[in-house]
């Protein structure tokens, strides 16, 4: 049940009957996905929103290459008070409870508070984030990735500017949905390897306005088998070409590598090394400090 001071009175209200919204997230297409409006606050997230830094001035992950143009900031020590709380609130027991309800995963769900991918996200105007699939794995922790949870916090966002979150079908051939970035609404979508999503096209909002959102991933010690394709190959984010739209993405050739992975050996020292060789970041991020 939700009782959060910085939830919607209506969510509070349900005290628990998540049916209708679990039934929605269910049977969504192309895979389980819902968007909750005005789930949070109003005056809660205006503060929120207020204390967005531009991250293009503050440091940041800059990204700029044919896949992805945007900036990210995980550095959950140097977020204001009221962005600070938000991040608590997506981390507790009672959003987790709350996301394990709509969602039915079996497997309990565990956060990462370390925000590896996640944190602030923010596009400006002619930058994209192609379609693709995430990380199924954690980096540093031996946990399966589950659940995306995004929240949006552009105000007047008008479909003019794009930006839509799309979500396409296993095949790469149609955008099954698609979510206007607004103000206050938050989707949820389970993570596979078969749930391509992305804002493949470049924005078009006015220089002055940007796409801001906040990113958050959940986890669970194991998962059913059919979500992923193969748990030896590499563990990383795989962008994807859209249909009609040949070589839109670049794509790293790891045969090699992804022979070698098929071996125990391989494996073991994969796993010697993410124990005491790695910092609790991705990879990306490590790089990118």
């Amino acid at each position: 049940m939700l009782k959060s001071e910085i939830v919607n009175n209506y969510y509070k209200k349900l005290n628990g009957d998540y049916i209708a919204i679990k039934k929605s997230y269910i049977n969504e297409e192309p895979f389980p996905n819902i968007e909750l409006k005005n789930f949070f606050n109003e005056e809660f997230l205006n503060k929120v929103l207020s204390e967005f830094p531009d991250l293009s001035q503050k440091k940041s992950e800059n990204y700029n290459n044919k896949n992805e143009i945007k900036f990210a900031n995980n550095d959950y020590n140097n977020f204001s008070l009221n962005i600070k709380s938000i991040f608590n609130y997506l981390n507790s027991e009672e959003f987790i409870l709350f996301l394990q309800s709509i969602t039915s995963i079996k497997e309990k769900l565990i956060p990462d508070k370390n925000l590896n991918g996640g944190g602030l996200h923010e596009i400006k105007r002619g930058g994209l984030l192609k379609i693709h699939t995430d990380f199924n794995r954690h980096p540093t922790m031996e946990l399966d990735r589950r659940l995306n949870v995004l929240i949006y916090l552009n105000k007047d966002w008008e479909e003019s500017y794009g930006g839509h979150l799309q979500l396409w079908d296993k095949d790469m051939k149609y955008c099954k949905k698609k979510y206007l970035p607004k103000f206050n609404s938050m989707v949820v979508f389970g993570t596979t390897d078969f749930s391509n999503h992305g804002h493949p096209d470049a924005l078009t909002c006015p220089d002055d306005r940007s796409r801001k959102s906040i990113a958050t991933y959940y986890y669970s010690n194991g998962r059913p088998k059919e979500e992923i394709i193969n748990r030896q190959l590499k563990n990383r984010t795989n962008f994807k070409d859209r249909e009609g739209f040949l070589n839109e993405t670049n794509k790293n050739d790891e045969s090699l590598k992804d022979f070698f992975r098929k071996f125990n050996l391989y494996q073991s020292l994969k796993k010697i090394e993410k124990k005491f060789f790695r910092t609790g970041k991705s990879k990306r991020d490590r790089e990118n400090k």
